[in-house]
């Protein structure tokens, strides 16, 4: 294959999502002021609970059965491999910049969280349609390719609001806290102490055995259970992309209830054809609201050129050459099969800008928002060039 389909075929669906993220910063501007900040909020609050999980949901239903589920076992392993990978060289980029307290957790939660959701349901589809795709059939690369791309998206959906939305949460409740005067650090301080001691010491429904060590009791269990659900916010882990990808798995896997659903025969398929319809919004919507929250970061904050740089290294350079390095070593254990499609979505989750739904999490908690659209503007526009290099890049890797 030669350069120019190379070229063609990796660079086309990114100027996609060029166009329609220049139309949404378009729409955004003051003089325009059609996507304004109260527009996108509402609007986005209609792709969080409506587009989003109907999109996951449709698109798994589709797609995934239990055999491409256990052929497919290594892509929740892959991407939770980005994810420790992206932490590790986010807490080395902490310690060489050493940021203020309520931006660690933005920070971590962008380096190791990819869009792992939007991107690739443009990208993988965009690329078996050109001319010059190695995939062979567009209407069989098409079909494939969108189910690797909402199993990423489901996968994806799950740990990022179990683990990105800790981090924020965690970091910014210390933040607000290191910000209280001297007396109410020594109360907090008080009560924290005066909590853990409680933690620590056994309670009425624990007892000690002769040799002074405590006994575990099955109440002392299910106490020390709560605290922790209550400390980590399980509710999160639920939110509705991840109640979309459940109902998804089980709507694909389940033989009896997907042949009510799911093929032109189908006695319930109104249902399934419906929340496709709806779930077809999500992707221009997102894209829209990601260019009208890009237009924040050009009026600047006060976040440093040496922390931007830093995750624009680790997320485009250092996790696509780790990517390159994991899949290799998949190969040649043969702990995948070599699917030349199936392989580059793989890289793929190494080279993707940061997710966009890290910046409703800063707006959920009021921790790093501004911040958040600076990152966001110098990561997209970067990955704009470094999207199509690595997509060239990994199509010849694996053809």
């Amino acid at each position: 294959m030669g350069f120019v389909d190379l070229f063609s075929a990796a660079s086309m669906p990114v100027l996609k999502v060029l166009i329609v993220t220049a139309l949404g910063s378009f729409l955004a501007l003051d003089s325009v002021d059609i996507l304004g900040q109260r527009t996108r909020k509402q609007v986005n609050d209609i792709v969080f609970f409506v587009f989003s999980p109907s999109l996951v949901g449709s698109n798994l239903a589709k797609t995934i059965t239990l055999e491409s589920i256990i052929s497919m076992w290594f892509m929740p392993v892959n991407i939770l491999l980005t994810y420790i990978i992206g932490s590790a060289l986010g807490w080395v980029l902490l310690m060489i910049t050493r940021p203020p307290q309520h931006l660690k957790g933005l920070i971590l939660g962008t380096c190791a969280a990819g869009n792992l959701g939007s991107l690739p349901l443009i990208i993988i589809p965009a690329v078996c349609k050109e001319k010059g795709s190695p995939f062979g059939d567009p209407n069989v690369c098409h079909a494939y390719g969108m189910a690797y791309a909402s199993l990423s998206m489901a996968i994806g959906a799950i740990f990022l609001w179990t683990y990105v939305y800790n981090l924020v949460r965690v970091f910014s409740v210390v933040s607000q806290d290191s910000s209280n005067n001297v007396v109410g650090a020594v109360t907090v301080t008080g009560t924290m102490g005066n909590h853990l001691t409680e933690n620590l010491l056994p309670s009425s429904s624990s007892t000690v055995n002769m040799n002074g060590n405590w006994k575990v009791t099955p109440e002392m269990i299910k106490q020390h259970f709560g605290n922790f659900s209550r400390s980590v916010n399980l509710k999160a882990v639920f939110a509705p992309s991840t109640t979309g990808a459940i109902v998804g798995f089980m709507i694909g896997t389940i033989t009896p209830v997907r042949k009510l659903l799911i093929g032109t025969t189908a006695p319930l398929r109104v249902i399934q054809d419906s929340a496709s319809l709806v779930g077809d919004a999500s992707i221009p919507t997102m894209t829209l609201i990601v260019g009208g929250n890009l237009l924040r970061g050009l009026k600047g904050s006060g976040v440093s050129s040496s922390l931007i740089m830093g995750i624009v290294v680790v997320r485009l350079i250092l996790l696509p050459f780790v990517g390159i390095l994991i899949v290799k070593g998949a190969i040649y254990f043969s702990l995948v099969h070599v699917d030349p499609l199936y392989l580059f979505v793989l890289l793929l989750q190494y080279a993707l800008p940061p997710a966009m739904n890290i910046g409703t999490i800063t707006q959920l908690f009021g921790a790093g928002e501004t911040e958040c659209s600076v990152i966001m503007l110098w990561t997209y526009g970067l990955a704009s060039f470094s999207l199509t290099f690595w997509s060239m890049f990994f199509m010849w890797f694996v053809a």
